[in-house]
């Protein structure tokens, strides 16, 4: 029976546990990038932007990506620190979306992935200045050459302007196709991001 299916099979209390057995499934089922997650801000006139991240890591305080902190959408959610963020899964037909507050994740955790990624994403990291303007693909293939041998083949630290965030949410809802655009819709929301969680089923 559909995780969504009403009645005794829904998910009473909190959605995270049928979030975690959704993303299991995407893991299994999707060609590429399970995690992948469109994420929305709004910039200082109020006009939304929105680009693809990876979501890296998720419990009950919420959801979590890394980014350059002082690229377009880290100067959006310093200003204005909400954001909603939507994963889509083609292949299982299912889409989760959520919005919330933003904070940063701790340094500890922002130090941990870091150390987890590639040594050369490491490396650009440092290289890239990003959101501003590129003079020229050379200019940054210059950059990432200089960083490289700046740190030669000792350790590539965590640049201060690199790190993580956490949305914490306070709206999520679960969407399932159906036949005839009759989907099925599953949303949660709490007043605040420790509080406690209601839910209802939407119209499609």
């Amino acid at each position: 029976m559909n995780a969504l299916t009403a009645g005794k099979h829904l998910p009473e209390h909190e959605p995270f546990g049928l979030f975690a057995r959704w993303m299991e499934e995407a893991r299994a089922s999707e060609i590429n990038d399970p995690e992948a997650m469109c994420l929305a801000s709004v910039d200082e006139n109020g006009m939304p932007n929105a680009r693809m991240v990876l979501l890296r890591g998720y419990d009950d305080q919420g959801f979590v990506f890394y980014t350059n902190r002082q690229s377009a959408k880290g100067d959006e959610l310093a200003a204005r620190p909400m954001a909603a963020g939507v994963l889509h899964w083609k292949s299982l037909r299912r889409q989760f979306r959520f919005r919330g507050a933003v904070e940063h994740v701790t340094e500890a955790e922002s130090d941990a992935y870091f150390a987890g990624r590639p040594r050369d994403s490491r490396i650009g990291a440092w290289a890239s200045a990003q959101s501003r303007p590129l003079e020229s693909r050379f200019a940054l293939e210059k950059a990432v050459a200089a960083q490289a041998a700046r740190f030669g083949l000792g350790d590539v630290p965590r640049p201060p302007h690199w790190g993580g965030y956490r949305i914490r949410p306070v709206e999520i809802e679960f969407w399932t196709d159906k036949p005839f655009r009759l989907h099925e819709r599953l949303c949660y929301r709490r007043p605040e991001p420790r509080g406690d969680w209601t839910r209802e089923a939407l119209y499609p």
